[in-house]
């Protein structure tokens, strides 16, 4: 310890933060004899405490511009615009400002050119959904490259050399809807599972743990797939319409990719209901849906706390805090019209 505290920080400061005096904190920086333990732990406090506050002075100094970049319905979009800015606040003392380039389609050359722009003006770093495409990775390759971290957002990109991937365990959100489905409807009859496009690695690793978890507890229920949509109600309803007409046994949605009202409305217009709806994001269209019971359950994931994570990732990949960016997925929350989540009630 003794090398490393002199350098970071002088006695008098130690001294002055613990309220021992000079010569105690000497002697523990040095090793000598004859300290307490609970004088030693007093010491390491201080420095602990000098450490987060020169940590906030440094940041209190710096303008930091983060980038979301996201290719998503705009229901969505506006969620997680309306999440990030709402966090924006938390990071203090930074002040830090976001730029947002949101895009309904999924396109894996616009998302590249996005990133290509932002590499070109600068940034402190980008919160990125967007396809799992060569284009893509390599975009958030030179971006690295330019000293710009990537945090990948719901749905990852982990070829590309991003900092970290922030969102929920999909595998195990897909494996949770099968469960949902197989108990609240039975095990047999037919499942509509849609995606908004096949090229975001999320919604396919929710169909994979669908898929398995599906296999193993109902091998009876028939799965019909729509995709490509981009989640838009428009093509969604289309495509629904048509899955319903081919597949009379379907009494059950897991939506994965979002266009809930149209997949309903396409129910409707057949003069049938599914048994049991699986939604995913507590979006203002889903969340009135739950409390009109059209949809049975929303798995949820705390958009505020997931965008509070990626920011502090990006600063910890900057070296604007400290510690290394390591991926956790979020907690995937069943979400009934019954235990609604207490912080969407105060929106």
């Amino acid at each position: 310890m003794q090398d490393q505290r002199r350098r970071a920080y002088r006695v008098t400061d130690i001294a002055a933060q613990s309220g021992l005096s000079r010569a105690t904190v000497d002697r523990v920086l040095h090793g000598r004899p004859g300290v307490r333990p609970e004088t030693a732990a007093q010491v390491e406090r201080a420095i602990d405490e000098l450490q987060r506050q020169r940590t906030q002075i440094h940041l209190s100094s710096k303008a930091i511009l983060l980038d979301l970049v996201m290719q998503t319905p705009e229901r969505f979009a506006a969620a997680c615009r309306s999440a990030l800015e709402a966090e924006l606040q938390a990071l203090r003392p930074a002040v830090v400002r976001a730029r947002f380039d949101l895009g309904e389609h999924s396109d894996p050359a616009r998302a590249a050119a996005a990133l290509e722009r932002i590499a070109r003006r600068g940034s402190h770093g980008v919160i990125l959904k967007a396809p799992d495409h060569p284009e893509v990775s390599e975009a958030v390759r030179r971006l690295r490259a330019a000293g710009i971290p990537t945090v990948t957002f719901v749905t990852d990109i982990p070829a590309s050399g991003r900092a970290a991937y922030v969102g929920m365990d999909n595998v195990a959100a897909g494996a949770t809807a099968a469960y949902v489905i197989t108990n609240w409807a039975g095990s047999t009859g037919g499942v509509l599972l849609t995606l908004s496009h096949s090229s975001f690695r999320g919604e396919g690793e929710r169909e994979t743990g669908f898929r398995a978890t599906l296999g193993q507890l109902a091998p009876d229920r028939d799965v019909t797939v729509v995709t490509d949509t981009d989640g838009l109600d428009e093509t969604m309803a289309r495509a629904v319409r048509e899955a319903l007409r081919d597949s009379p046994a379907i009494d059950a949605v897991y939506s994965i990719g979002g266009g809930n009202r149209a997949i309903l409305t396409a129910f409707d217009e057949v003069g049938r209901r599914p048994g049991v709806f699986v939604a995913h994001d507590l979006d203002a269209d889903n969340l009135e849906l739950l409390r009109t019971r059209r949809v049975t359950v929303v798995l949820h994931h705390d958009l505020k706390a997931d965008l509070r994570r990626a920011c502090r990732l990006l600063l910890q990949a900057g070296r604007l805090l400290p510690g290394s960016p390591v991926s956790l997925p979020s907690q995937v929350q069943v979400v009934t019209p019954f235990n609604e989540p207490a912080a969407l009630q105060l929106e």
